[in-house]
Formats: structure tokens, sequence, C-alpha cells
């Protein structure tokens, strides 16, 4: 068959920045589960768009914006029917993209978020930082359960799927890890269905973590108040 014939179902969307030490593996396992492999690079300062491009992914840069921001580009660029967003650094496997992805082509789901806490998670440590990101991500996805009336047990999760042309009209506009709860929220309040899967969660193998714990905390209660209490559930405005 002509590989030009071939329809794009489900397209595995990495986000990375400076992964250079594991996009290589993630982009050669993800393709035995996914139609495309897409690489949005954050305009990584080593070799991580070299390497993907090695192992056979698409690679498109971001506008140098943040998370949000390679959400965005992810959603414009990937051309399956079900896009599913996983890290560089090894913390998802792309083994588990099935799990994420078949709920949606089967109709279940418009959303589906990986849920550590329904799948196991090595990435636990006794400290104070992860003790803040953990109740802190446990308040949002309560607050955002009870207002909607729905279960969601790990909002922020970075690993899981959304049917395309769901994502492209929900009118994302954070630029930085909020994105992640703006999608749960726009979605439900769109009229769409979200659901988890369990996934487990994989300590990071390389690198540094992206993720801040305190700088930009705000931001993570400000999506969530701005999202809630306003009207229309896409645009920026």
């Amino acid at each position: 068959m002509d590989g030009k014939s071939l329809k794009i179902i489900v397209s595995a969307v990495i986000l990375a920045k400076d992964e250079q030490g594991t996009i290589s593996g993630i982009v050669e396992k993800a393709k035995g589960y996914a139609d495309e492999v897409l690489v949005v690079d954050g305009r990584s300062t080593d070799r991580t768009r070299e390497l993907a491009e090695k192992a056979g992914a698409r690679v498109i840069p971001d506008h140098g914006l943040g998370k949000g921001d390679g959400y965005r580009v992810g959603l414009a660029e990937a051309k399956g029917e079900v896009a599913v967003f996983l890290d560089a650094d090894g913390s998802h496997d792309p083994a588990e993209i099935p799990k994420l992805s078949g709920p949606i082509l089967k109709g279940d789901f418009d959303l589906v978020i990986g849920s550590r806490w329904r799948g196991g998670s090595d990435d636990i440590h006794p400290n104070f930082n992860h003790l803040i990101r953990d109740l802190g991500g446990n308040l949002l996805s309560i607050i955002i359960s009870r207002w909607f009336q729905t279960e969601v047990t790990d909002c922020l999760h970075g690993f899981r799927a959304i049917r395309r042309q769901v994502g492209l009209g929900l009118g994302l506009c954070a630029n930085d890890f909020d994105v992640e709860h703006e999608m749960v929220i726009k979605t439900l309040k769109s009229g769409y269905r979200v659901g988890e899967a369990p996934v487990h969660e994989y300590a990071r193998q390389a690198g540094k973590s992206k993720l801040p714990t305190y700088g930009k905390a705000h931001l993570f209660w400000w999506r969530l108040f701005r999202e809630l209490v306003r009207r229309k559930p896409c645009g920026c405005s």
C-alpha cells in the first residue's frame, strides 16, 4: 500500500526541551504504538532535535512560550484523529499509549487523562517540594471534580489523549503547565466527556525537571478561578 494513503489514527506528541539523554528511546518506542510520532521541541540547546529526527520523529519547534504553547503547536501539527501527549524524560511509558487512545477511538470519551493515583508512581520522594506539588494537584482535582460532578484524580498529569478536533476547538491559551487543567476544565465546560486510565509514572531518566513548585504556583490557582467562573468555555479574552 502506498504510504501516502495510510490513514493516521493516533499521533504521539512528545513535548521535549533539552532531553537528549532520553529522546531517542522514547521516539523509538512510541513508533510501535502510534501512527506518527511528532516531537514538539521547546527551543532545546542540546542535541534533542537532531536525535529525535534521527530516531524517526517529525520535529516541529514551538514558539518558546512554554508547555502550553507546545500543546497548541502539537494539536495544530499532528495529523491523527487522536493526539496522545507524553513527556520526553522517560517518566511516561509509550507502551501505555493504547490505554489512553483506546477509549477515545471506541467513542467512550473525548479526553482521557493518565492517572498516577490509579496506576502508581516511582517519582514520589519524602520531601517538602513533592508534598506541596501533590497536595496542590490533588486539591485542584477535587475542586474540578466537585464543580462538574465528575471524578478526576490527576488533572495535572501530562500523559493524556484528546480527540484532536476537540482540542483544537477549546481555545487553549495558557502558556505554562496550567494548560493541563485548563484543558480539563474547558473540555468539561464544552460538554465533552472526560475519563481517566491507570498509568504508571516512572522516575525521570535524565535531565532536570521543568515543573515549577513555588515561583509560578499562583498561575495554577488563577487559571482554575478564571476558567471556572467565565461563562464561555473557549477563547482567551
